[in-house]
């Protein structure tokens, strides 16, 4: 049976010249056309930390403490700004993959205490991919306290088609993923998060000079 697939992935990812080839609407070369150019995610996540609602916001509400549970997969981890706290912290970092890894950067701008925290940023090659973190909390049976982290991006045709060449959303799957369980592990026990990430090149200590 005839393999289209190639075809429809270079009409997507390179300049057209010349007439347009109307892409079929049905079967295979459909499907993979228009998954190309859907955006990345939702990723979502979800675990129950054994620790009151209000704690577990001001652990996620303070991107200096971030790379303590994520660093195996967000690297070269530094913020923007001195405060790390509430709306306007942001940061920038390198999303691990295989094959690529890209520069991405997110800050906080919208604060519901102790529900909802959402962030926005960009990444990639010019900064020009829009990304979306939204972290939402829940009160669940015996005290627990329900976390959900969902991510998502969204990339233009070529963007999209080298996400999908380097598994990039499998890989942030797994990555978001195992930091609820480092977030979780790391909160019941209770034990200190490692050294707080600072701003590159920044004074380390809270005095307002850079």
């Amino acid at each position: 049976m005839e393999n289209n697939s190639f075809p429809v992935v270079l009409s997507i990812l390179l300049p057209v010249r010349g007439p347009v080839t109307q892409i079929p609407q049905g079967g295979r070369a459909a499907r993979l056309a228009t998954r190309i150019r859907a955006p990345m995610g939702p990723i979502s996540n979800e675990i129950e930390i054994d620790l009151p609602r209000e704690q577990v916001f001001a652990a996620l509400a303070d991107l200096a403490r971030r790379p303590s549970f994520t660093d195996h997969f967000l690297t070269g981890f530094h913020l923007l700004r001195i405060d790390p706290v509430g709306v306007g912290a942001g940061a920038r970092f390198r999303a691990k993959g295989p094959l690529r890894s890209p520069w991405m950067d997110t800050t906080i701008v919208s604060l519901d205490e102790p529900f909802q925290i959402v962030e926005e940023g960009q990444g990639g090659r010019g900064n020009r991919i829009p990304n979306h973190t939204v972290w939402e909390l829940t009160e669940a049976s015996g005290g627990l306290t329900a976390v959900r982290v969902s991510h998502w991006t969204e990339p233009g045709p070529i963007d999209r088609g080298l996400e999908l060449l380097s598994a990039g959303s499998v890989w942030q799957a797994r990555g978001w993923r195992e930091a609820l369980r480092r977030l979780r592990d790391q909160l019941e026990s209770e034990r200190p998060p490692a050294e707080r990430v600072a701003v590159a090149g920044g004074n380390r200590l809270a005095t307002g000079i850079p």
